[in-house]
Protein backbone atom coordinates (compact mmCIF):
# COMPACT_ATOMS: atom_id res chain seq x y z
CA UNK A 1 0.00 0.00 0.00
CA UNK A 2 0.90 3.74 -0.26
CA UNK A 3 1.58 6.59 2.35
CA UNK A 4 -1.98 6.38 3.25
CA UNK A 5 -1.90 3.34 4.80
CA UNK A 6 -2.17 5.12 8.61
CA UNK A 7 -5.40 6.80 7.53
CA UNK A 8 -8.89 6.13 6.42
CA UNK A 9 -11.22 6.07 3.92
CA UNK A 10 -15.11 6.74 5.15
CA UNK A 11 -17.79 5.88 3.25
CA UNK A 12 -20.91 7.34 4.03
CA UNK A 13 -23.90 5.88 2.42
CA UNK A 14 -27.31 4.95 3.76
CA UNK A 15 -28.21 2.38 1.38
CA UNK A 16 -26.62 -0.88 2.87
CA UNK A 17 -25.90 -3.21 -0.55
CA UNK A 18 -23.91 -0.08 -1.75
CA UNK A 19 -21.73 0.83 1.70
CA UNK A 20 -20.86 -2.70 2.15
CA UNK A 21 -20.33 -3.81 -1.38
CA UNK A 22 -17.88 -0.89 -2.09
CA UNK A 23 -16.38 -0.95 1.35
CA UNK A 24 -15.29 -4.67 0.54
CA UNK A 25 -14.14 -3.58 -2.81
CA UNK A 26 -11.65 -1.14 -1.68
CA UNK A 27 -10.40 -3.22 1.07
CA UNK A 28 -9.52 -5.93 -1.29
CA UNK A 29 -7.90 -3.07 -3.05
CA UNK A 30 -5.57 -2.80 0.24
CA UNK A 31 -7.72 0.45 1.92
CA UNK A 32 -8.60 0.95 5.51
CA UNK A 33 -12.11 1.75 4.83
CA UNK A 34 -14.74 2.83 7.44
CA UNK A 35 -18.60 3.14 6.83
CA UNK A 36 -21.11 5.10 8.57
CA UNK A 37 -24.86 4.98 7.15
CA UNK A 38 -25.48 8.72 7.42
CA UNK A 39 -24.30 12.28 8.52
CA UNK A 40 -24.37 11.83 12.35
CA UNK A 41 -22.79 8.87 12.47
CA UNK A 42 -19.56 9.70 10.09
CA UNK A 43 -19.42 12.95 11.99
CA UNK A 44 -18.46 9.90 15.05
CA UNK A 45 -15.97 8.10 12.63
CA UNK A 46 -14.07 11.58 12.00
CA UNK A 47 -14.10 12.64 15.63
CA UNK A 48 -12.93 8.84 16.33
CA UNK A 49 -9.91 8.65 13.27
CA UNK A 50 -7.61 10.05 10.99
CA UNK A 51 -9.55 9.99 7.92
CA UNK A 52 -7.98 11.84 4.65
CA UNK A 53 -10.70 11.00 1.99
CA UNK A 54 -14.42 10.70 2.96
CA UNK A 55 -16.96 9.36 0.04
CA UNK A 56 -20.36 9.90 0.85
CA UNK A 57 -23.74 9.93 -0.45
CA UNK A 58 -25.87 13.39 -0.88
CA UNK A 59 -29.03 12.15 0.06
CA UNK A 60 -29.48 10.47 3.28
CA UNK A 61 -32.42 10.70 6.18
CA UNK A 62 -30.24 11.33 8.70
CA UNK A 63 -28.13 14.35 8.09
CA UNK A 64 -27.84 14.54 4.72
CA UNK A 65 -28.48 16.84 1.77
CA UNK A 66 -27.63 20.51 1.90
CA UNK A 67 -26.87 20.67 5.45
CA UNK A 68 -24.17 17.93 5.40
CA UNK A 69 -22.69 19.49 2.29
CA UNK A 70 -22.56 22.64 4.35
CA UNK A 71 -20.38 20.60 7.13
CA UNK A 72 -18.01 19.02 5.00
CA UNK A 73 -17.42 22.50 3.39
CA UNK A 74 -16.72 24.42 6.76
CA UNK A 75 -15.83 21.47 9.20
CA UNK A 76 -13.61 18.88 6.50
CA UNK A 77 -11.87 21.34 4.15
CA UNK A 78 -8.42 19.44 4.68
CA UNK A 79 -10.08 16.32 3.31
CA UNK A 80 -10.49 14.75 -0.19
CA UNK A 81 -14.14 14.53 -0.80
CA UNK A 82 -16.42 13.01 -3.55
CA UNK A 83 -19.94 13.07 -3.38
CA UNK A 84 -22.31 10.34 -4.97
CA UNK A 85 -25.83 11.14 -5.73
CA UNK A 86 -28.60 9.57 -7.92
CA UNK A 87 -30.62 12.62 -6.73
CA UNK A 88 -28.13 15.55 -7.65
CA UNK A 89 -28.46 17.30 -11.40
CA UNK A 90 -25.59 18.96 -13.19
CA UNK A 91 -26.89 22.67 -12.33
CA UNK A 92 -26.51 22.33 -8.24
CA UNK A 93 -24.11 24.17 -7.13
CA UNK A 94 -21.75 21.59 -4.70
CA UNK A 95 -18.17 22.48 -3.88
CA UNK A 96 -17.22 19.11 -4.22
CA UNK A 97 -16.51 16.47 -7.05
CA UNK A 98 -19.91 14.22 -7.94
CA UNK A 99 -19.91 10.92 -9.38
CA UNK A 100 -23.19 10.54 -10.33
CA UNK A 101 -25.12 7.03 -9.70
CA UNK A 102 -25.08 3.93 -10.76
CA UNK A 103 -20.96 4.09 -10.45
CA UNK A 104 -18.66 1.95 -11.31
CA UNK A 105 -16.74 0.76 -8.34
CA UNK A 106 -13.38 0.80 -10.92
CA UNK A 107 -13.81 4.53 -10.99
CA UNK A 108 -14.47 5.34 -7.18
CA UNK A 109 -10.85 3.06 -7.21
CA UNK A 110 -9.25 5.32 -9.65
CA UNK A 111 -9.99 8.53 -8.01
CA UNK A 112 -8.74 7.44 -4.93
CA UNK A 113 -5.23 6.34 -6.02
CA UNK A 114 -5.27 9.73 -8.34
CA UNK A 115 -6.15 11.91 -4.38
CA UNK A 116 -3.23 9.85 -2.94
CA UNK A 117 -0.70 10.47 -5.42
CA UNK A 118 -1.73 14.33 -5.50
CA UNK A 119 -0.61 15.00 -2.21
Amino acid sequence: MNESSDKYILLVEDEDAVRLTLRDFLQKKGYKVLVASDGVNAIKQLLDHDINIIITDYRMQNLGGDYWIKFLDRYCSDKKIIITSGFLKSEFSIPFEVIYKPFDYFLIAERIEEFINTK
